[in-house]
Parts: C-alpha cells; sequence; structure tokens
C-alpha cells in the first residue's frame, strides 16, 4: 500500500475531526464495530457465488450475536443499533440486512410489547434466527390495507394464520432455509367473530432445526435482485395454528383469552402503525447504513486521488489525481456533505432516544426527512467515488461498487424514500411545520462567508418552498383531492429536500461552534462553507427574488466556492481519516496498493 501517513499535526487533528463526528461514547458504541468488522472473518472473499456470499452473511451474524453481551439490550438502545449498522455495511451488506432486520425488526418488536413472560432465550443465542413479515406482493407501502388474517379460535383458544389471495404473500423478507432455523413476527389482520380488529404482530416459528419449513408454511426463494445478498423469499400461510401467547399485545390492543378486546386508541390505523413502530427505528437503521459505506467510499476514493498519479501542466511532470481541481472539488464537496450527514443523523437518534415515553410523531417524521436525505446522498456521493476511481472503482474488492449496489435497498427498505417524503411534505404543510423567521439583518450588510448568514439563507430557501407549496395547495377549486395534490406536490417535496439541507448545515454548523482547537473549528467551518454555499449557489435566483441576497452576492458566490475548496484541499487526507475507516480494510484494497489490481487476485 502507498503510505499516507499523516504528520504528527495533522493525525492530531484528524483525531479531533473524528471526536466530533462520533462524539465522547464512541468508545462504547463505534469502536467496539470498527475492531471486529476490521478483523480477518470479515475481509472481503473473491470469487463466492450468490449462494455462498448467503452463506456467510449468516455465519458473520453469528459472530456478531457473539460480541454483543447483552443482545436484548443491544436491540433496545437506538444509540447502540444506530452505530452498529455504520459499520457493518461496509464488510458485507447481507449480514447487515439481516443483523437490521433480527435485532430491531424482530427483537425490537418483542420488547414492545408484552414480554414478560415470553422465553426469549433461542434468540437471544440465536439458536433461531428472527425475520419480519409485514409487506406483502401486492400491499408495500399501503401496508395498513394488507390482506393476511390470524382469526381468533375460541375453539383451542389459538388463532389460524392464513394468506387468503396470491397478492397477500409475504415479500422479501429472509425466510429460507439458509442460516437455519427461523422465526418471525408476521404482521397479520386479528379477526374475532367476524370483526376485523386491525393489524397486529404474531409470533410465529417458520422452521424447523434444519431449516425446513413447518405445515402448512410456504417458502419460495425470489430471484437474485442487485442489492445486498440476501436469501428474499415469498412466503404463505395455509391455515397455519398458533398459540394464544402468538398475539403480541400491549396497550394498544389486547385481547383475553375468552376473546374480549380493548385498546387506548380507537384507531385501526393508529393501532397498526403502533405495532410496526420498529419500523421507524429501522429508517434511522438505513440511515446509518448508508452513512458509513459513504464515508468509507470517500476514504477510498480521495486516498487512491493521492497515489495515482497522473500528467500535469508541463511535458513529463507527474502528479497525484487529486492535484486536478476537476478532480478534487466533487470530492471535498461529497466530504462536506458526508460530515453534515453523519452529525444530522448524530442529532436526529438523541432526539429519538429522547422521545421515548413522549409524542413521538414529529420525530418519527424528522427520521423519515433524515433517512430519504441522508440515502439518496449516499447514492450521488458513492456514484461520484465510484467514477473518481475510474475501472478500479468497478472492482468489488475495491470496496464501492459493490456498496453502491446494496444501498439501492437501503433507499427503498424501511419506507421507499419518495413514499414516505410525500407523507412528511403533507404533514408540514397541514400545521406540521413552521419556518424559520427572516432575518433583521439586510443582505447588503452581511458577508457571503458568514455561517450564520449561510445558515439564514438555508433557511429562505426551506421557508421559499414552504410558500409556494401552500400556496398551490390553497389555490382555486381542484376538480378532485388527488388533482389538488398532484399541484402541491412538487414544490411540497423541495420543501423537504430544503428542511434536510438546513437541518445538516446547523449540525455542521453547531460542530464548528463546539470544537476544542481552533484547527479543528476552521476546518468544520470551512466544509459548512462549501456544503451551504454549493446549496446557495443552486437557488441563488429563487433568494435574489425574495431580495434575501444581493446582485452582488450572486456574483461573488462561484468565486467563493473555488476558495473554500481551495482552502480545503490540502487538508483533504486528514479530513477523511476524521471518518476512522478501520486501517485493515483499506490495506485489504487493491487499488490502494501499488501493484495492479490483476495481479493481486490468482488466477
Amino acid at each position: 500500500m502507498i503510505e499516507t501517513q499523516l504528520p504528527s499535526q495533522q493525525q492530531d487533528l484528524s483525531h479531533d475531526l473524528t471526536a466530533a463526528l462520533f462524539g465522547s461514547r464512541a468508545a462504547t458504541f463505534h469502536h467496539p464495530w470498527k475492531r471486529l468488522f476490521g478483523s480477518a472473518p470479515f475481509a472481503y472473499q473473491e470469487g463466492l457465488t450468490h449462494e455462498e456470499r448467503i452463506r456467510l452473511s449468516y455465519e458473520r451474524l453469528r459472530l456478531v450475536n457473539d460480541a454483543i453481551d447483552d443482545p436484548l439490550a443491544f436491540a433496545g438502545h437506538p444509540a447502540a443499533l444506530s452505530a452498529m449498522h455504520e459499520w457493518a455495511g461496509v464488510v458485507d451488506a447481507g449480514m447487515a440486512t439481516c443483523a437490521s432486520i433480527h435485532y430491531n425488526l424482530f427483537l425490537g418488536s418483542l420488547l414492545d410489547h408484552d414480554h414478560d413472560d415470553r422465553d426469549l432465550t433461542e434468540y437471544v443465542h440465536m439458536s433461531r434466527i428472527g425475520t419480519f413479515l409485514c409487506t406483502e406482493l401486492a400491499h408495500g407501502n399501503d401496508a395498513a390495507q394488507l390482506e393476511t388474517t390470524c382469526t381468533f379460535d375460541r375453539d383451542t383458544g389459538g388463532f389460524i394464520l392464513n394468506t387468503p389471495t396470491p397478492g397477500a404473500c409475504k415479500w422479501m423478507p429472509n425466510t429460507s432455509s439458509l442460516g437455519g432455523a427461523k422465526s418471525a413476527v408476521v404482521a397479520a389482520r386479528l379477526l374475532v367473530d367476524g370483526r376485523d380488529l386491525g393489524v397486529f404482530l404474531f409470533l410465529t416459528p417458520l422452521s424447523d432445526a434444519h431449516g425446513t419449513p413447518l405445515p402448512g408454511i410456504e417458502i419460495r426463494r425470489l430471484p437474485q435482485t442487485a442489492s445486498s445478498p440476501v436469501d428474499h423469499c415469498a412466503t404463505s400461510f395455509q391455515h397455519v395454528p398458533l398459540p394464544y401467547t402468538a398475539l403480541l399485545q400491549g396497550e394498544h390492543g389486547r385481547l383475553t383469552r375468552d376473546g374480549r378486546f380493548t385498546s387506548n386508541l380507537g384507531s385501526p390505523r393508529k393501532r397498526f402503525l403502533r405495532s410496526i413502530g420498529r419500523v421507524t427505528m429501522g429508517k434511522l437503521c438505513m440511515s446509518a447504513y448508508s452513512l458509513g459505506t459513504t464515508r468509507h467510499a470517500l476514504t477510498v476514493a480521495v486516498r487512491h486521488a493521492h497515489n495515482r498519479h497522473t500528467s500535469g501542466m508541463t511535458s513529463g511532470q507527474k502528479v497525484p489525481l487529486f492535484a486536478h481541481r476537476s478532480h478534487h472539488a466533487p470530492l471535498l464537496e461529497a466530504t462536506a456533505t458526508a460530515y453534515a450527514a453523519t452529525l444530522l443523523q448524530r442529532s436526529v437518534t438523541r432526539q429519538w432516544a429522547d422521545a421515548a415515553g413522549g409524542d413521538p410523531e414529529q420525530c418519527e417524521r424528522l427520521i423519515a426527512v433524515t433517512k430519504g436525505w441522508i440515502t439518496w446522498q449516499a447514492r450521488t456521493i458513492m456514484t461520484e467515488c465510484r467514477e473518481r476511481c475510474g475501472a478500479q472503482g468497478l472492482i468489488l474488492a475495491n470496496g464501492i461498487a459493490g456498496q453502491l449496489a446494496a444501498n439501492e435497498g437501503t433507499i427503498t427498505a424501511e419506507g421507499d424514500n419518495k413514499v414516505i417524503w410525500v407523507k412528511a411534505a403533507g404533514e408540514m404543510l397541514l400545521g406540521g411545520f413552521t419556518p424559520q423567521p427572516v432575518s433583521d439583518t439586510p443582505p447588503g450588510q452581511r458577508m457571503i462567508e458568514d455561517p450564520r448568514y449561510l445558515q439564514d439563507l438555508l433557511g429562505d430557501i426551506e421557508r421559499i418552498w414552504h410558500e409556494r407549496a401552500r400556496a398551490r395547495l390553497r389555490a382555486g377549486r381542484a376538480p378532485s383531492p388527488l388533482a389538488r395534490w398532484n399541484a402541491t406536490v412538487t414544490p411540497a417535496l423541495e420543501l423537504v429536500d430544503a428542511h434536510a439541507h438546513r437541518l445538516a448545515g446547523q449540525a455542521l454548523s453547531d460542530s464548528a461552534d463546539q470544537a476544542g482547537t481552533a484547527q479543528t473549528r476552521q476546518l468544520l467551518t470551512d466544509l459548512h462553507r462549501l456544503f451551504a454555499l454549493r446549496r446557495i449557489a443552486a437557488h441563488s435566483g429563487d433568494l435574489l427574488a425574495q431580495g434575501r441576497i444581493t446582485a452582488d452576492q450572486v456574483q461573488q458566490l462561484p468565486d467563493a466556492v473555488d476558495n473554500v475548496v481551495a482552502a480545503l484541499e490540502p487538508h483533504a487526507l486528514t479530513l477523511v481519516a476524521g471518518f476512522d475507516v478501520p486501517e485493515e480494510l483499506l490495506d485489504s484494497h487493491p487499488m490502494l496498493h501499488t501493484a495492479p489490481a490483476a495481479d493481486l487476485v490468482p488466477a
């Protein structure tokens, strides 16, 4: 590997940046995963078939479980769960997916319902792997309309789980025989004496100790996806008997053994959302997953660009790829976004942990907005990194192309991004959001490089799109509610995007203000400037028309962006060192070695 060892002063600075990104509890939540996933059992293995990769993912999943002192406490801790996802996806997307399902969706759902009398030992020891069956072939983002039924059987005191139509089969969970015995929490309509009480979860064994499906359970493997290597399946139930204890109960819904139902929620939809509440934490896990793969891709791309030399501007001159502005500018812009996204994730995770026991609706919307923004930004950044690495970026062992493909799964998982943003947009327009107040200071009296002015301008962009969307919503008499919303949704989605950008910028600006040293503060401030200036430049016409920026400032924007890129360029290796990607992992990537990649793979 070509050395990219930083001078001692730069090492100290990178450690300060790491502390800013990972917080005071990094040793508890992050360092153990960094060590584990940098170890030999998680190294990339060349030449495996799809089936072999899935089997390896389950082997590694059990290594993960061995590393957790208390899986139940882990499943109940948002910061711990989120942290694991930031490191897992880089080394094994399939393992990370199965871990997310087992710990968050499965164990987390059991913990969120009455469980004092439930023996969870086999799931804690992973003698049975848990999965989560909610989405159906005919019902994805409209899962509240799912058709699977679980009927109370007065004769036995238990339930009958059934898939009534082909469209009601549970779609894509990892229910195959690979990985061993499995159980699921299955979302189904609770029917009592012909009355539909809404969707609840039912603990359902799927297979025996050998992975063979139990009677009445039909599991069919689905074609291979382009995303993470997971044993995706279609799963159906043919009048499967379940015991009374299968029903996951809580204040939102309880059924006595003689069939009497009580609930503190009058709406079946609210009972459904409460039952599948772990999907919200799943969104937080998905954004964490994407963050880890994004930071890793940037580290690889920036190191490669310093290692790889190309022609300079004079005959016979060789310079690193990174010396060229056309190469380093997009990578530095992506680095600024990765810092902002990581710090936004930290803020949202803290808010979610603090929301426990209160009214979580606003925080749930914030998580949905954050999940969509971060996973989409991850796609953009990893695409840039892949391209900046040329053909080397296509080699799976170099750790970018495969993770880019797997990120497509995070964009869809736990709620398709566009759909959850449409929901968030509607809530923000109907009283769930108040824009930031307009600054009293005239723009002509402010410097375009001032971080507070830049944050105010991000707030102005947010307010402009809020006003546009509200005007569309109130304008005229639309022929139908759908037509009215169709006229509104485009600016409404721009509002959500602007909201995410402002929050991410604020998180980065706050981190700069809190930095312990002047050098760290300067670097974080410059990252914030670059992040905000690029966003403001894209909306300068609106800001000028609204009187929030002057014509002179609009003309200053290109130079301001270029100046901050030039200021950050010498510190690029320090900035990505702050991501703290394990050196053992970086050492395994062929393109970060002097030898051609082809020479590093056995024939």
